[in-house]
């Protein structure tokens, strides 16, 4: 065989369909792409995105399958950036024919992604959620008995040294200068401001005095590592025997637990009943959350409802006054008893385990932990597509045995046979196949071997 060397490209000046490369395609994305065919689902999304169009004014546009097959990717391939996104989906020519792109069309650039963002509303975003869970509720995924509620973080596209005061609009430096031009330091050093800035009182960062002049829904917190960042809070309702998860909202990230647990259980509740198991005052759903989500005016407002608490209660040394308020006492206590059972266990297990797993998947290994876009709504957005791609991740966890692409292709497999020889004796076939590559071993066993 002669040596192959490589010489000066020449482009070719035609090309027929038959000489173009073809790709095998992923077997998650193939059958992924089956489901979503199966299920109508582009015919769905152009019903929905319709009224936000002109009718025959403009060139088309970004077809609104493609728009949210994209965001998918970026769950399924754990890619955070828009940017990413387009550079991932030209990279590969199996994720070109799950978004059904045509021999001579490109991928969607950002830019494109962004203005369909703009377009299109949450409203619709939801909808398309909605229309996850209703398949997930067709293959027994969403019972709707126990639900936990949980709430994470995740980093604002906003920088803490971008912080200006809310009444005068100074940054952090300018009001350093300010403070050593007014204790007679006309030229202040580096030196001069850290040692003004030790030593001033009330030396604390908070939302009422400052802000983000690039985004301002974005808010100042801890963070779940101890840093502090501006942040978003992400909270979830997750189906405790199933772990779809029923609703997420993104809230402030000031917000107490107590204060976005209402506005979470109302996205679930609605959820629930568009695949017809919404909780009711007559048989009411758990409700599993830890102790940050305690208080006596949330579980007065919620006993007697379609929502039976299951809530952790912290510890308190002192004795709890009532001051006549005979419904909260009562829905404290209440809750206390259900507390004590073991269904109460046996809940709280499964919450640890699948909740907080929902939240490793979507914002760790998904890539949501820190966001690229600013305004509540647009994270929102983005966010309850890629929490579509959890769910849509339990059907094919069900369908293949992988929710991810990448676990599909490290999931390992064996087959053994045995056949008999010729002279008697019998051979022993193994074949194993993990991580995509595959090993054989054969034995053979001769009738007047001891062993």
């Amino acid at each position: 065989m002669a040596l192959g060397r490589q010489r000066t490209r020449q482009e070719e000046m035609l090309v027929t369909w038959a000489e173009l490369p073809r790709s095998p395609g992923h077997a998650f994305y193939d059958r992924l792409q089956s489901e979503l065919i199966a299920a109508e689902f582009d015919p769905f999304v152009e019903g929905v995105c319709a009224a936000h169009y002109a009718e025959r004014r403009g060139r088309p546009s970004l077809p609104p399958g493609r728009y949210f097959r994209m965001l998918l990717v970026g769950y399924f391939e754990g890619i955070d950036s828009e940017r990413g996104l387009e550079w991932r989906c030209s990279d590969s020519l199996s994720l070109r024919e799950f978004l059904r792109l045509g021999q001579r069309e490109a991928v969607p650039d950002h830019s494109w992604l962004s203005r369909t963002r703009s377009r299109l509303p949450l409203e619709v975003h939801d909808q398309v959620f909605a229309w996850v869970l209703q398949r997930l509720a067709e293959r027994g995924l969403v019972r709707g008995e126990r639900i936990g509620v949980d709430a994470s973080t995740m980093e604002a596209n906003a920088a803490l040294r971008t912080l200006v005061r809310r009444d005068n609009g100074e940054t952090h430096r300018e009001m350093l200068r300010r403070m050593a031009h007014e204790s007679g330091i006309e030229t202040p050093t580096t030196e001069d401001l850290i040692r003004l800035d030790r030593a001033r009182k009330d030396k604390t960062l908070s939302n009422a005095d400052w802000e983000s002049p690039v985004d301002a829904e974005a808010k100042i917190a801890k963070m779940k590592d101890g840093r502090t960042h501006l942040a978003y809070k992400p909270e979830h309702a997750v189906d405790l025997d199933t772990g779809a998860v029923i609703a997420a909202e993104v809230h402030g990230a000031d917000q107490g637990d107590t204060t976005t647990m209402p506005g979470t259980l109302a996205a679930a509740a609605r959820h629930l009943a568009e695949v017809n198991v919404a909780p009711t005052a007559e048989a009411p759903a758990e409700l599993v959350a830890d102790k940050g989500y305690h208080a006596r005016a949330a579980l007065k407002d919620l006993e007697d409802g379609p929502w039976k608490t299951r809530i952790a209660e912290p510890q308190r040394k002192e004795c709890l006054r009532w001051n006549g308020d005979d419904a909260a006492r009562r829905a404290v206590y209440n809750n206390r008893a259900r507390l004590l059972s073991g269904v109460a266990r046996v809940a709280f297990r499964l919450r640890a385990e699948r909740v907080e797993r929902c939240f490793a998947l979507i914002l760790d290994r998904g890539g949501m932990r820190r966001v690229w876009l600013r305004g509540r709504e647009k994270v929102q957005k983005r966010y309850l597509i890629h929490v579509t791609g959890y769910n849509l991740g339990l059907i094919m966890r069900l369908l293949t045995g992988s929710g991810t692409p990448r676990a599909f292709h490290d999931q390992g497999s064996a087959w053994i046979g045995l056949f008999a020889c010729p002279d008697g004796g019998m051979m022993a076939l193994l074949i194993v196949i993990a991580g995509g590559q595959a090993a054989l071993l054969a034995i053979a066993v001769q009738p007047d071997d001891p062993n």
